[in-house]
């Protein structure tokens, strides 16, 4: 036998069972993005790598980016996000859109790193941004609508926590410390979760060129959970969360300043309180990024959520859902092979009703088809005999109850209706 070739490092296989929660999970985010007034969208999965390298950031682009020549020698790569294609998109048709642009999305990204547990090459991610004010109700808006989604596939403020933080605090924060390099220090920053305590700090000294002295007053700043006190933004920020209703799933963390180069001012990710996964959702605003890729300055903010940490996420609360796989409600068993035409016309008389329908494509025997029913969850089977084919009538048997009532075949509509 010929060895089976395996899926791409990093790449997923999506059985059913995994395709239906990821579709659940898509109605969920899909749920919560209407209920605040977004609108779905989607942008191309192949972009010029030139969209990236203006301002995601030098990683980002350099070392987590599939890039490839077309045949025409540009550079392409298979999109490692959305913000950036979402940018372009309103700076085409910035005059003609209606504002504030509130849109979502949810599709397949990639990025080059090292697979591990939450982590892999390719994902699918929900993106839902707010363009075109600048407010701390629209700030608050993007964290409350990652709210709402915790609540309605029930993980708990207990459970999870939105931490928040502003960069335009944290810039003159760092400023006093006596440093120019303030992107450096955001870089910083960012891996304080991510190494030792002693490499963290011989991090910034010997790569970010900080003092011992600088280092201390850093890290007080980044324990200081009230420093966001100090901050006119943030205060109206709190506020508005506190009008939104959703206080109890927001604390200000200092140390939460996100990767990416284009952010400006609130920042914002969310983690189990336990603190055993990565970054849940992660995202803030960006109010340059429209004029960098050729539009006229615009506010903006948002945020993206993949669907492998949230997955994990769930598993670990127990929260995730029993989901039928099979989207049919009725199976039409075929007695033998004389009763196969009957057995269809009745198939697609129900279908023609507006009900799911499954046809079993074989004359097995009858307890074979039953069980099929069974294993996939269907709760309605229709078997036609030649007695009741004679008289034009079919047994109606629900598998859930195990109760079977033989009617005539133009009212199995209206009878499998009553039961569902």
């Amino acid at each position: 036998m010929k060895p089976t070739i395996r899926p791409i490092k990093g790449t997923r296989d999506f059985y059913p069972e995994e395709m239906a929660f990821r579709t659940w999970l898509y109605g969920k985010m899909k749920a919560a993005s209407e209920k605040f007034g977004y609108q779905e969208y989607e942008a191309p999965i192949l972009e010029s790598i030139e969209l990236y390298a203006a301002k995601s950031g030098e990683e980002l682009v350099k070392e987590q980016s599939f890039v490839f020549p077309d045949r025409g020698g540009d550079l392409l790569t298979l999109r490692p996000e959305l913000t950036p294609s979402l940018a372009r998109m309103v700076a085409q048709k910035q005059r003609e859109l209606p504002k504030p642009i509130r849109w979502w999305s949810f599709g397949p990204f990639w990025r080059y790193e090292r697979p591990q547990k939450g982590r892999t090459r390719e994902f699918f991610q929900w993106n839902i941004d707010l363009i075109g004010i600048d407010s701390p109700y629209a700030d608050a808006e993007l964290v409350a609508v990652g709210a709402e989604f915790f609540k309605s596939i029930s993980l708990s403020s207990d459970q999870i926590v939105i931490k928040v933080n502003s960069r335009k605090l944290m810039e003159a924060q760092i400023k006093a410390l006596g440093v120019d390099q303030v992107d450096g220090v955001y870089k910083l920053i960012d891996k304080l979760d991510k190494l030792p305590a002693d490499k963290w700090r011989a991090y910034g000294i010997e790569d970010i060129g900080l003092s011992a002295g600088q280092m201390d007053r850093l890290s007080g700043l980044l324990n200081d959970r009230d420093l966001w006190k100090q901050s006119a933004e943030l205060t109206a920020f709190f506020n508005a969360i506190g009008d939104l209703g959703v206080s109890d799933y927001v604390e200000f963390d200092p140390s939460i300043v996100r990767g990416l180069a284009y952010y400006t001012g609130v920042v914002f990710e969310a983690r189990d309180r336990s603190g055993e996964f990565r970054a849940i959702l992660g995202g803030g605003r960006y109010d340059n990024l429209v004029a960098d890729v050729g539009g006229e300055p615009l506010d903006a903010i948002g945020f993206a959520m993949g669907d492998v940490v949230i997955g994990l996420v769930i598993d670990k609360f127990g929260v995730k859902p029993k989901l039928r796989l099979a989207p049919a409600k009725v199976l039409v068993t075929i007695f033998d092979a004389s009763l196969a035409r009957t057995a269809a016309r009745v198939a697609a008389l129900i279908r023609s009703g507006g009900i799911s329908t499954e046809l079993f494509p074989d004359t097995v025997k009858l307890d074979r088809q039953l069980k099929y029913a069974n294993t996939q969850a269907i709760p309605i089977v229709i078997i036609i005999g030649p007695d009741e084919a004679a008289a034009n009538k079919a047994t109606v048997r629900d598998l859930r109850s195990g109760q079977q009532q033989v009617v005539m075949q133009d009212q199995i509509v209206e009878v499998v209706r009553a039961l569902l």
